[in-house]
């Protein structure tokens, strides 16, 4: 976001970005690059402000409750500004059942956070969510792209030691 203008802008390189992937759909169906400028601005940004989802609408000329729609569906996209380090943990059933509570309140505590929350220092947000596909290696949670499974307290206080440095 510009500050010094209070308007929300691509950099020159991402609106490049935007421009390419927009024009990878025919122009009835340009509202398929949503998902894609969506991961874009968040990248940019961090999160996404309903200003940033209005921008983002505006490119497509679509409505901004359809962007509202899909950026509320989905649990990668931030709606709130979220730390450096986003914890996603899994509170599914499998994961619950192989001691994830324990290790989930562990981490919060540990943290001094709840879900939805992020550290004073802006290091972390826990974030709930759905399965995350290692129902067998429970507990789980991912940062970014970073599965990390098989939780324990040590691997815990490792994992937030080493993202801490």
């Amino acid at each position: 976001m510009t500050e010094t203008q209070n308007t929300v802008e691509f950099t020159p390189e991402r609106l490049k970005i935007a421009q390419e992937m927009i024009d990878r759909y025919p122009a009835e169906r340009q509202k398929s690059a949503l998902l894609p400028l969506l991961h874009l601005a968040q990248e940019q940004w961090g999160w996404l402000s309903p200003e940033v989802m209005d921008y983002v609408g505006r490119m497509l000329d679509i409505q901004a409750i359809e962007v509202y729609e899909v950026a509320t569906f989905y649990t990668m996209f931030h709606l709130d500004p979220v730390g450096k380090h986003v914890i996603e943990y899994c509170r599914t059933g499998p994961c619950c059942l192989m001691g994830g509570e324990e290790i989930y309140d562990y981490l919060k505590q540990k943290l001094g956070i709840q879900a939805g929350e992020t550290t004073a220092d802006q290091k972390f947000t826990l974030k709930e969510v759905e399965c995350l596909a290692a129902c067998g290696m429970g507990p789980v949670f991912q940062i970014r792209e970073q599965y990390y499974m098989n939780l324990t307290r040590d691997k815990v206080d490792e994992i937030i030691a080493e993202l801490s440095r």
